[in-house]
């Protein structure tokens, strides 16, 4: 069922200390005739919503705006007269000539139907608050017949809601509740780059397996029940492997919880997604993926390095060097990557960016190509080596580099500098 919250902000102001009467509640319109007298600006905003309840709406107005036809209004093309209230269910006196509004108001009056007068909110018996929707909740807000504040109010509550600042989790019954899985990409790093999407699911989850590059500032967020289970994996180092990972999704799943894979970055840019994916529909078990902004593409972007730039750039292509690439095991063409894509964009290449260079030079990339190191990509801690191709291993080495960093390799790095604010 769908969830209402229904806000009256009305307060005392400094003309009139009264606060305005009323007894907030919502309408249900489902086939009921609703009448609009007037067919402008305000008509074509409040028509829509009024379809949208499945409310049979018939618009009265000499002449409509290009927004109304085709709205699902029946539309009469004459002005108001007494009588076409009746059997109203509700009216909204919305035209640009008061003494209309007014009359209009009247007859509603005498016939006990709840009337909204745009002109002139106390000439009516009701008011048409700021209404926003998202996921299932209703929120409605007055303001004391100020537009503007209500409309602010509500939109401000919307961002909490879509960020999941408002501590809104749900507490389900939890053997009538199906699981499921969510592959979340966090983002590169900073929580403020996780999906409106991505963030109201961990809000919501059950169970998070978090990899070590997410965004883990949000786990200080989370609500004590939630179960976190550690799923990172980093050179040398591994705490699940990927078979256990998918035991973990698919076991809290079946156990009726809602599980959030959080990942660094997007779930399926070297992220193993799909594995994951695909063992939760072979298990039968209810996934979805929400995308995450790449650090390939965010890296870049932080760091003043567009990754496509007309007359410098046209392609780049995104690789991961977590396989030495001079060794049988790596599936990456080489040669195709040093002749091909205007710009290279490398992953988890700080342990090979020895053997990567090396192997690029050999191919035919010039050794002088400029090349930018972005470390810990829109941290606060983020830091930027530019160097070329022949001498990027070694002052990666001086300046201390280490894991997870970024590497662009091509001329868009010399536009660093004018990017730069």
């Amino acid at each position: 069922m769908p969830r209402y919250v229904i806000i009256d902000t009305s307060f005392p102001s400094a003309e009139t200390s009264v606060q305005l009467p009323g007894y907030p509640l919502l309408l249900d319109l489902s086939g009921r005739r609703v009448v609009v007298v007037g067919g402008g600006g305000v008509a074509a905003r409040r028509v829509p919503a009024l379809i949208e309840a499945g409310a049979q709406v018939h618009v009265i107005s000499p002449e409509v705006g290009a927004e109304l036809p085709g709205s699902g209004a029946l539309i009469l093309s004459r002005g108001y007269v007494h009588g076409d209230l009746e059997g109203a269910w509700f009216v909204l006196a919305c035209t640009d000539d008061p003494t209309v509004n007014e009359a209009v108001a009247a007859e509603a009056a005498r016939r006990r139907i709840w009337c909204v007068r745009a002109d002139f909110a106390p000439g009516g018996t009701a008011r048409t608050p700021a209404v926003t929707r998202s996921s299932g909740l209703t929120v409605a807000v007055n303001a004391d017949d100020d537009p503007r504040l209500a409309a602010a109010v509500r939109d401000a509550i919307r961002v909490q809601i879509d960020t999941a600042a408002l501590p809104l989790r749900p507490r389900r019954p939890r053997p009538l509740m199906p699981g499921r899985v969510a592959l979340v990409g966090g983002g590169p790093g900073d929580e403020g780059l996780i999906t409106v999407r991505g963030r109201r699911l961990v809000a919501d989850a059950d169970v998070l397996v978090v990899d070590n590059l997410a965004p883990r500032s949000l786990l200080s967020t989370v609500d004590s029940s939630v179960e976190v289970v550690e799923a990172g994996k980093s050179p040398g180092r591994q705490t699940l492997t990927q078979d256990e990972i998918n035991a973990v999704l698919i076991d809290r799943a079946r156990a009726g919880l809602a599980v959030v894979r959080l990942k660094g970055g997007d779930p399926f840019v070297f992220g193993r997604g799909g594995e994951e994916m695909l063992a939760c529909i072979a298990a039968g078990v209810r996934v979805e993926v929400v995308p995450g902004v790449s650090s390939a593409i965010a890296g870049p972007a932080y760091a003043g390095i567009p990754l496509t730039h007309r007359g410098v750039a046209a392609d780049f292509a995104v690789v991961s060097a977590h396989i030495d690439p001079s060794q049988p095991g790596s599936t990456v063409n080489w040669q195709a990557l040093a002749d091909g894509p205007a710009t290279l964009v490398v992953l988890m290449a700080v342990g090979k960016l020895p053997v990567m260079t090396v192997e690029l030079v050999k191919y035919g990339r010039a050794p002088d190509t400029p090349v930018a190191v972005v470390t810990d990509a829109t941290l606060p801690t983020q830091s930027v080596l530019v160097s070329t191709l022949g001498r990027v291993a070694q002052d990666a080495v001086a300046a201390g580099v280490r894991p997870p960093a970024v590497v662009i390799i091509g001329e868009v790095v010399r536009l660093r500098d004018g990017m730069r604010v």
